[in-house]
């Protein structure tokens, strides 16, 4: 069963039930209100009888029915305490049975419902006291058959109008709900056509209120399309990253070691070109691994106090020896700063930018470091004087496999464009971020900020 079926017997049913019971409600209210009128008439037809009873010392009680009013069709029998009729109206002078055989022995005044000869009554039985004992038993009725017959009447025009309005509503709630639901068909039509069309950049047009529930359902489905094609673009450039960057270790490999099948000799330089191409396919491999337990949560950290004016000298130190005496290594400011981090994450920052400046400044250039506190944050900053960065490539560097081609060029010792990547998810997860300012010709300056450690941090 549809979705649009069940709502439309949803709203059909509750409609439905809502009207039986104002119904039913209504008829009841109605019959007693009729009801009551009729009690109150025959309890004065009652009244006027009391009023015209009479005590005859000799011939006990004499009763005079008064005049009564034809249009209310009122029929009455006075009974005396041994069961005698003493008095009836007209038409009833023939029956000598009582109106109400329950309501002539009750001994009170009592309201019933009874079936006189085939005739719906409402009947009134009431016994007159005089002198503290039962005198007279009057009893007083109406035909019920009018009310009967309206009541009747109404029942069939509500339970006609309930069907109407039923099926009034269903074919109401037929076509609303159609309508409400015409954007979800356009949902599955889309969803349909990019599964079998595998085109992630369609989206489902929406010409209703963004704030509706599916409004809001269609915004969520185009931002999970938008999502999954980002994701899969980036995987085909991934795949295409990673393909380019292990084809051309594995083709040297494959040409020397096809030049030393051809020779057969072992040839030193075709070996050391073997292992400097197998060392690159070992760090892609270690980088690409590092990147994905990165990405999927499952690289942890160990954070503890880090001073980072220390870790800061060693690198310098370390870096000394890489640079050669090619590029001057300089620190040109530091100050003593501690923030809570992963030492060992937070040097592999460090040695990645360090390295990369000494790697891309020329001949006699210099890379400065500097460490100082900045807005209640740790300010690290790695400036060289190398070509810089093209100012079109400046928003993509931190991309996995990404490389200004212009100014860092491939070499074997060139690394794979993932480096940068992983430096800016470390220090993300630190809750930092990097800048990078770069200009060609005039250098680049990478910037570390990196929360300060706060004493209670450091006192845990």
């Amino acid at each position: 069963m549809s979705l649009r079926l069940r709502l439309t017997i949803i709203y059909s049913v509750l409609t439905g039930g809502i009207l039986l019971l104002l119904g039913v409600v209504t008829t009841v209210l109605i019959s007693i209100a009729l009801i009551s009128q009729m009690d109150e008439m025959l309890a004065r037809a009652v009244d006027k009888i009391i009023t015209n009873i009479r005590i005859e010392p000799l011939g006990g009680p004499t009763v005079f029915l008064p005049q009564l009013n034809p249009a209310e069709n009122i029929y009455i029998q006075i009974w005396d305490t041994q069961g005698n009729l003493i008095s009836a109206s007209p038409g009833l002078s023939s029956f000598k049975e009582p109106l109400d055989p329950a309501g002539l022995q009750a001994g009170e005044t009592i309201y019933r419902d009874v079936y006189f000869s085939q005739a719906h009554l409402r009947t009134l039985s009431m016994t007159v006291v005089l002198g503290g004992h039962p005198f007279v038993v009057i009893q007083a009725a109406t035909s019920l058959s009018w009310l009967d017959v309206t009541l009747r009447n109404l029942v069939n025009i509500l339970i006609g109008m309930t069907l109407f309005a039923t099926l009034l509503a269903a074919l109401a709630s037929w076509f609303g709900v159609g309508q409400a639901l015409a954007p979800l068909k356009t949902v599955t039509d889309t969803a349909l056509q990019i599964t079998r069309a595998d085109d992630l950049s369609r989206r489902i047009p929406y010409r209703g209120q963004d704030n509706d529930e599916v409004g809001q359902l269609i915004y969520a489905f185009n931002e999970t399309l938008e999502q999954l094609e980002k994701l899969f673009v980036a995987q085909q450039r991934f795949l295409a990253d990673v393909s380019h960057e292990l084809r051309t270790p594995l083709t040297v490999i494959k040409g020397n070691a096809d030049l030393m099948r051809r020779m057969k000799s072992v040839d030193e330089e075709s070996l050391a070109s073997i292992k400097d191409e197998a060392d690159r396919l070992t760090r892609l491999v270690g980088d690409l691994l590092l990147l994905t337990q990165a990405e999927s949560g499952k690289l942890p950290l160990d954070f503890k106090p880090v001073e980072l004016d220390t870790l800061l000298l060693d690198i310098s130190k370390e870096m000394h020896i890489l640079a050669g005496g090619r590029v001057q290594l300089k620190v040109t400011e530091i100050d003593q700063i501690q923030v809570n981090g992963d030492r060992d994450r937070l040097k592999q920052v460090m040695l990645n930018l360090v390295s990369n400046a000494i790697k891309y400044t020329p001949q006699d250039g210099e890379i400065f470091l500097s460490l100082g506190k900045v807005g209640g944050q740790a300010r690290l900053i790695v400036r060289d004087t190398g070509p810089g960065i093209p100012a079109d490539d400046l928003p993509h560097i931190f991309e996995r496999f990404y490389r200004a081609q212009k100014s860092r060029t491939r070499s074997k010792s060139g690394g794979f464009g993932l480096g940068l990547s992983i430096a800016n998810w470390i220090i993300t997860r630190h809750g930092g971020r990097i800048e990078v300012d770069s200009s060609e010709g005039q250098g680049t300056t990478f910037c570390i900020y990196l929360p300060l450690l706060k004493t209670s941090d450091s006192l845990s």
